[in-house]
């Protein structure tokens, strides 16, 4: 069974030729033959393909930054009492999941990786003590990470139109995040979320039986070095990561702006930067956190050109327009968050990234929103909330936390499609209500 599911690059090529097939049905100009139009799609491709390179080094960043951070000493120390606390299987999901959460609502990076850990720690743990649980529930509640991350700290769209120059700014003016993602709406579907998603893994965990048996041997602590030199100082590497922590916290200061306006993903990468440093203590220790960082995003670094392309093929051809136009086209001010919710969902799959998707989906959005008088930033979190819904069905994210675990894809999903449907209905209720 394992062997007949794709990895996650090889699905990435899979899409990019059902994106390619849909554009040649759908967006074809019916007086462009079939052979011309071949030409343009590969040219919406090589377009698309190199688009998203700053973005690309923005989540990179996160990602590696993130992930660095969650192997410091200080957070293995935190992850290794963390993981002493659960009685039995339920309830060291129930602590894994909630959490992972709590994680990827600082940062997604963070979140996915210190989920990622604490999971195989977690297994660990649980093997030498004898414990009932469930490793393949136990690795997808630690995904439940990217389940909320775009109502967080780190979410895309809500920091990019946050941002002064961004590329709605005309047309939509500055959101700061006091009015997405510390409004409200927000705050209620992540408590909601939080809450109901963790007492939901733990009622899985209580109806399941499996014992698991961890067979591989995995470790990502970064060995000490005894060298001598200012790379393996302690007040060097530390004065560096306070003095790039202090640059960045007092910018409010000098900008005479409130702290929550300022967040953007510069910002938080800025933040992770000095956290890092400071954590680790030394330049050398950070550096080989970094290093292993790497290794565990490659799989990402290679995928992002090939959803850039899909995200061309889409935007350039008119069919993300299409598909958008004919979605909102049964909207009304009451039901426009929830059939931007589904919307956003289905151009997920194809489009694994917030910040990619909302460059690509976003304007047609906002523009059905202006329209239609529905309040931008809750059509901001409307799409918000539907990119990450189905991070649960869609690979791209999970490679980090597949590489770290030992789980396979085809393990985790019958779960994380569980979770799919429990965020759907969270988030359906928060925008059918508020």
């Amino acid at each position: 069974m394992q062997s007949k599911i794709p990895s996650p690059f090889s699905l990435s090529i899979l899409l990019s030729l059902v994106a390619a097939f849909a554009a040649l049905v759908i967006a074809r100009p019916e007086a462009t033959p079939l052979f011309d139009y071949l030409p343009q799609l590969a040219d919406y491709w090589e377009t698309g393909f190199w688009e998203l390179l700053e973005f690309s080094m923005q989540m990179m960043l996160i990602l590696i930054l993130g992930h660095a951070l969650a192997l410091s000493v200080t957070a293995n120390a935190l992850l290794q009492r963390l993981v002493q606390l659960p009685r039995n299987g339920a309830q060291a999901v129930l602590l894994v999941g909630s959490l992972s959460i709590c994680f990827g609502l600082i940062n997604w990076g963070f979140g996915l990786i210190g989920g990622a850990l604490l999971a195989r720690k977690m297994g660990e743990q649980a093997q030498k003590r004898g414990m009932t649980f469930n490793y393949p529930l136990m690795v997808a509640s630690a995904y439940s990470c990217m389940l909320v991350w775009h109502g967080g700290l780190s979410g895309s769209a809500p920091l990019k139109v946050a941002e002064s120059n961004h590329f709605l700014v005309d047309k939509m003016g500055v959101i700061p995040v006091s009015q997405t993602l510390f409004s409200p709406l927000n705050l209620a579907a992540t408590g909601g979320s939080l809450v109901l998603l963790s007492l939901f893994m733990w009622l899985l965990a209580k109806r399941s039986t499996t014992t698991s048996t961890l067979s591989y041997v995995a470790t990502a602590d970064v060995p000490v070095a005894a060298e001598k030199g200012i790379d393996y100082r302690l007040w060097f590497g530390r004065a560096v990561g306070l003095t790039i922590l202090l640059i960045f916290l007092s910018k409010s200061w000098r900008l005479q702006t409130p702290a929550f306006d300022l967040l953007n993903l510069n910002y938080i990468n800025g933040m992770l930067f000095g956290l890092g440093l400071l954590a680790h203590g030394t330049i050398n220790r950070y550096v080989l956190a970094v290093e292993t960082a790497m290794k565990d995003g490659t799989g990402i670094l290679l995928q992002f050109p090939l959803y850039a392309g899909i995200m061309g093929i889409v935007k350039y051809s008119g069919l993300m327009a299409w598909l958008t136009e004919g979605m909102l086209q049964w909207a009304n001010a009451e039901n426009f968050g929830v059939i931007t919710l589904i919307s956003a969902a289905f151009v997920n799959l194809f489009v694994p990234s917030g910040g990619g998707q909302w460059a690509v989906q976003g304007p047609l959005v906002i523009d059905a929103a202006l329209h239609l008088g529905v309040p931008l930033p809750k059509a901001v979190m409307a799409l918000a909330y539907g990119d990450q819904l189905t991070n649960m069905l869609q690979p791209f994210w999970a490679l980090p936390l597949l590489a770290i675990t030992g789980a396979k894809a085809g393990e985790i999903f019958r779960y994380t499609a569980l979770l799919c449907l429990a965020g759907f209905l969270i988030f359906a209720a928060v925008l059918w209500w508020m």
